[in-house]
């Protein structure tokens, strides 16, 4: 198990948003758990990417372990040019990749979960959820962000989605801090 500080940076470059990167979105489908070698070698050859990660806290024989886990297991998002993509399927962690077809669409539902894990949230992993209310965080760290509704067990809970994944996360949040999307 990794100690935190030896994880790979959830975004690379660093001082970069996922809405910065130059190049075309593809997103990795890692073999099993090689999320974090596939991030880490990435990084030593400068391929922009963002691999959104989770903390899972454990109990084991009366200690505590904290591991950082990936948000999408199995997946890892890049962006670069065709170089950059021959470059990840060389590394032999990748089992397959998948073409997105709108790559601002990506871009769009990859910014608030980068935003939402800046803003130190706890997210983690949601089934996806086709239905529900479409809501936007009016105030705090969040303010801005888009997503679906939903209530569990008297908690309000924005759900995140990534479509091209059929996956989604969560953050709980005060539902005073949200106001519903009118789509038209």
């Amino acid at each position: 198990m990794l100690k935190p500080e030896e994880n790979p940076p959830t975004i690379w470059p660093a001082d970069k948003s996922v809405q910065d990167f130059q190049g075309t979105w593809w997103v990795a489908h890692t073999k099993s758990r090689n999320e974090k070698a596939l991030a880490w070698q990435m990084h030593k050859k400068n391929i922009s990417y963002f691999l959104p990660l989770t903390e899972k806290v454990y109990k084991k024989s009366r200690r505590v372990f904290r591991s950082m886990l990936p948000l999408f297991s199995g997946y890892v998002f890049f962006c670069g040019n065709e170089t950059d993509r021959l470059e990840v399927l060389k590394t032999n962690r990748v089992a397959g990749l998948l073409t997105v077809k709108d790559q601002q669409h990506l871009v769009t539902e990859l910014l608030p979960i980068e935003k939402a894990l800046q803003a130190g949230e706890n997210l983690t992993p949601y089934d996806y959820i086709k239905a529900g209310q479409q809501c936007r965080v009016v105030a705090g760290p969040l303010m801005g962000v888009e997503g679906l509704v939903v209530s569990e067990q008297s908690k309000t809970r924005l759900i995140l989605q990534v479509d091209i994944l059929g996956k989604a996360t969560c953050l709980e949040i005060d539902s005073a801090l949200l106001e519903i999307v009118q789509t038209s």
